[in-house]
């Protein structure tokens, strides 16, 4: 692991954060990679997070950045460092709660549908400026979007995932000198994964979630 996390961090620019993807994997695998210097770990299920963070450093940023469903915010919400997968309203509006309850401000990204892939979530441009433009969420105050997530579709056409990111980025400039034009904390576009993240970074990425170049192939339980 050592040798693949030293040939990431010189790979990867200073101004991209790289987010261990950690799921399917044990505690002392994240524990290994933590002794290495990383600090930003990656989960896509809650159940997962919850029964890993406790056994790990408390300096830890987890990261929620698969699909969360609204009765499962209230058991990462006293914690989670950022949500990548805010996909609606409904979503947004727990998240606000149950950080309120916690006496927090949940750093969030909304996930923008930009594949052209029936499997992944997302909002599209125009839901994303309706939620943005909403009564609902000028109202929010435990909550803070800091920018957008976005995955391509999975295929060996390099020109597509390269067409797909340049999207998100154009999409995130817009809001930028739009709905965020007085918010400096709007600054992140998570995209890019071990099979993309170069030509995420080309385009504008700031953060990439990265798992199997670091830890290996995921290690899923045999049904």
């Amino acid at each position: 692991m050592k040798d693949q996390v030293e040939k990431l961090l010189n790979e990867i620019p200073p101004y991209v954060k790289l987010i261990a993807v950690s799921k399917t994997h044990p505690a002392e695998e994240i524990r290994e990679a933590y002794n290495l210097g990383l600090l930003d770990f990656g989960e896509n299920k809650v159940q997962e997070m919850i029964a890993k963070q406790p056994l790990l450093p408390n300096d830890i940023k987890w990261h929620l950045i698969g699909h969360l469903q609204t009765n499962k915010v209230k058991f990462i919400a006293p914690f989670v460092y950022m949500i990548h997968s805010i996909d609606s309203l409904k979503l947004l509006h727990e998240v606000n709660q149950q950080a309120a309850r916690n006496s927090r401000v949940i750093d969030c990204l909304l996930q923008i549908y930009i594949a052209s892939e029936d499997t992944k979530f997302g909002l599209d441009f125009n839901e994303a400026e309706e939620l943005l433009s909403s009564k609902e969420f000028a109202e929010m105050q435990n909550i803070r979007i800091k920018g957008l997530m976005g995955m391509a579709t999975f295929t060996d056409d390099k020109q597509q995932v390269h067409r797909e990111f340049k999207s998100l980025k154009a999409f995130f400039d817009k809001l930028k000198q739009t709905s965020f034009a007085d918010k400096d904390y709007f600054t992140e576009i998570s995209m890019g994964m071990s099979s993309d993240y170069f030509i995420a970074i080309e385009e504008g990425s700031t953060m990439v979630r990265i798992g199997t170049v670091i830890f290996g192939k995921r290690n899923y339980p045999q049904q």
